[in-house]
């Protein structure tokens, strides 16, 4: 699995003719760093980096809460037709993210948000995924903490905000990093609602460096743009592993 990756690295730092060479060669000889610089000269990449940071950044600070006060109110609270809107959640799920494209597109335009962040960030704010995991962690969470807290006198709010939710920092960590990661790898939906360059987020760039080369396609200079893009990813995951594996240990675990 992580082959591939080591290898990513290890061609970025060769000439076009070392990467195409046979036997392929394990170590860059010599080993250069012009991929990168070129980068930085052909393309705006600061801009495209700061752009997709942006948007995955603020798409997770809303998708976060959104989702926590969501699943909390289908795990723990009674209202009617509780089951149904949550099958209503677990459909969209369901359906392929390529299907919604056309209609969410007609939308974006409606409301004059084309080439905007909004038609970015919105649409990633809300989703079934982060509802269904938020309430399977809170409907396994222990009723009696929610009884001593009433005897408190802390109401719902109270109880969420103070209690469930400062709880839940595995799931809500590992919701943090699946939201994150998506977004910063997304590439269809930004191509297809972006059209200026002051927005374009780094994998739509990439696609368009290399487009930008027709007759030579510069390896080097695309393998390079494919680190960077990577790095942002790996080090979240790194921040975060502790409680992602927390929260994959506390849903193996039964009482």
């Amino acid at each position: 699995m992580i082959a591939p990756f080591i290898w990513m690295i290890i061609v970025s730092f060769m000439t076009d003719s070392q990467i195409f060479s046979f036997p392929p060669k394990i170590i860059p000889d010599p080993f250069i760093v012009d991929n990168y610089k070129s980068v930085f000269t052909k393309l705006p990449i600061t801009r495209f980096f700061i752009n997709s940071l942006f948007v995955a950044v603020l798409t997770t600070i809303f998708q976060v809460p959104f989702s926590s006060m969501a699943g909390y109110a289908f795990a723990r609270s009674t209202f009617k037709y509780k089951d149904f809107l949550f099958f209503i959640f677990l459909v969209t799920m369901m359906i392929p993210p390529q299907v919604n494209i056309i209609p969410l597109f007609f939308l974006m335009r409606e409301l004059h948000w084309i080439d905007t962040y909004q038609a970015l960030i919105l649409p990633g704010i809300f989703g079934g995924f982060g509802v269904f995991l938020m309430r399977q962690w809170f409907k396994n969470m222990s009723s009696e903490i929610e009884d001593a807290a009433r005897i408190d006198g802390c109401n719902f709010f109270e109880i969420f905000f103070k209690i469930a939710l400062p709880l839940s920092t595995p799931a809500v960590v590992t919701l943090a990093l699946f939201t994150f990661i998506t977004t910063w790898n997304s590439f269809m939906w930004p191509l297809i609602v972006t059209n200026s360059e002051s927005i374009t987020t780094l994998p739509v760039a990439i696609s368009q460096f290399k487009g930008s080369f027709r007759e030579i396609i510069m390896w080097g200079d695309l393998t390079a743009c494919s680190v960077i893009l990577s790095i942002p990813v790996i080090l979240i995951f790194l921040a975060g592993k502790k409680y992602f594996i927390n929260d994959m240990l506390a849903g193996g675990i039964k009482e």
